[in-house]
Order: structure tokens, then C-alpha cells, then sequence
């Protein structure tokens, strides 16, 4: 086997050796990078978030999908950092200024830990939230009742498992963009959120972005990064 000569510590990276940091990627994009928890240890975790807030210490770092132990480890080390048990999430110190909102709309309480996510991203990302749980489509008057605060919103995150269909209703209630997140919530037939990804793909409702199933994350930095962009400019630069 060749081995290549050591180039010596590479700029914009902190090799912790079993990870390589980005550390160029909140001058490079606005958004510092993101922990993801699932197959790290809990002491990689904490490390990770130690040294990105070292690194960005007047900016928020978030670190998703971590498992119980990875959640203790995280209050034990870091006892400033907001851990929340429903999300599977972590955050270390506080985002800029907010900027525009973002409304996480979630169908059902089964949906709660994807929205919890998408929220928690979002704010991170730089957005105010406005939480809206339980108006899935099987009592259309609770979305009815909520339509002056989807209209309100710079960016509308529907989260829905089952069929999928809330994200097409709030389409076609008001005119914001709205990603949609399908959840694998729901019985068998619905293939772990295939039947509710597949449904919001073929929405007729214009105007309806999809990510992935379960990818509340994804869903934040999108309509953060919307949300952001909504504001006025003037008040950008005051």
C-alpha cells in the first residue's frame, strides 16, 4: 500500500481524528456545521460539540439524532447546552439575530419528535419559530383555525405521516412556501413513510417542496434559510 506524505494540518479543518471539522463552513455558507449523533459514541458527541463551540463561540451549534446516553453525556459535559429528549437534540450557545419565522406544522402527536426536530433546526438556523401541533386533515377545522398563522409565516415546515395529505391542504389554504417532511408514522401499508413521501410528491398543491422521510433537519435548514432570506433588506442590514 502507498502511503501519501502528511500535508500537515489542512485550513478550515480540525481533524479530531476520528472526525474532520469544517470549520470554514459558517463563513462559507452562514451556518456553522451540524453534529449528527447516530453512530458516534457519547464522548465523540461531546467532543464534537465542545470543539465547534470553541471554534463558533458566539454561535449556536446543534447536534441531532442522539440517543439517550448520548443526551446525558451531553448535560454531564456541557451543562449550559438545551437538550431536548423529544427532538433528540442538542444546542450549545444562542443563534444571531432571528430573522423572518418559520411555522413547523405537525398533523399528529406520532409526528411530534420529527417537528421537534425541524424546529429546533430551524431556530438554530436563524429563523423565529411558530409551533403548530395536531391539525392533521382528519378534523379540517382545526387547520381552518389556524390559517391567519400560517399566513403569518415566511415558511411553513408540514410534517405528516399516514397518507400525507396535510401538506396538499395547507397548500392550497395560502400562498407561503412550505417543505413538506413525510414521517413513518402509520400502519402497515404505508411502508414506513413511503405511502405519506409519495403523496406529498404527487401533491397538486403548488408550491410544495419535499425532503426525505423523517429528515426534520433538512426541512429547518431549508425553511430557515427561507425565512431568512424574506426579510427586507434594509432590516438585514440594520
Amino acid at each position: 500500500m502507498t502511503h501519501l506524505p502528511d500535508q500537515g494540518p489542512q485550513p478550515g479543518v480540525h481533524d479530531l481524528g476520528y472526525a474532520r471539522l469544517d470549520t470554514d463552513r459558517l463563513e462559507r455558507t452562514g451556518d456553522a456545521e451540524v453534529v449528527y449523533g447516530a453512530g458516534k459514541t457519547p464522548a465523540q458527541v461531546v467532543e464534537l460539540l465542545r470543539t465547534l463551540h470553541a471554534t463558533h463561540p458566539s454561535h449556536a451549534i446543534l447536534a441531532t439524532r442522539l440517543t439517550v446516553e448520548a443526551q446525558e453525556a451531553v448535560a454531564d459535559a456541557l451543562p449550559s447546552a438545551v437538550i431536548d429528549p423529544v427532538g433528540r437534540t442538542a444546542v450549545v450557545g444562542q443563534p444571531p439575530a432571528l430573522r423572518g419565522t418559520v411555522a413547523v406544522v405537525s398533523a399528529g402527536t406520532s409526528d411530534a419528535p420529527v417537528a421537534a426536530e425541524a424546529a429546533t433546526t430551524a431556530w438554530v438556523f436563524g429563523a423565529e419559530v411558530d409551533l403548530i401541533t395536531d391539525v392533521g386533515v382528519a378534523g379540517l377545522h382545526r387547520v381552518m383555525g389556524v390559517r391567519e398563522r400560517l399566513d403569518a409565516a415566511d415558511c411553513l415546515i408540514v410534517v405528516a405521516g399516514m397518507e400525507g395529505a396535510l401538506p396538499s391542504v395547507v397548500g392550497g389554504l395560502v400562498g407561503v412556501p412550505l417543505v413538506a417532511v413525510p414521517t413513518s408514522v402509520g400502519y402497515g401499508a404505508s411502508f414506513g413513510g413511503v405511502a405519506a413521501l409519495l403523496g406529498m410528491l404527487n401533491s397538486c398543491a403548488p408550491g410544495v417542496t419535499v425532503v426525505n422521510i423523517d429528515n426534520g433537519f433538512g426541512a429547518g435548514v431549508f425553511a430557515a434559510r427561507v425565512a431568512r432570506q424574506s426579510v427586507p433588506r434594509e432590516t438585514k442590514e440594520s
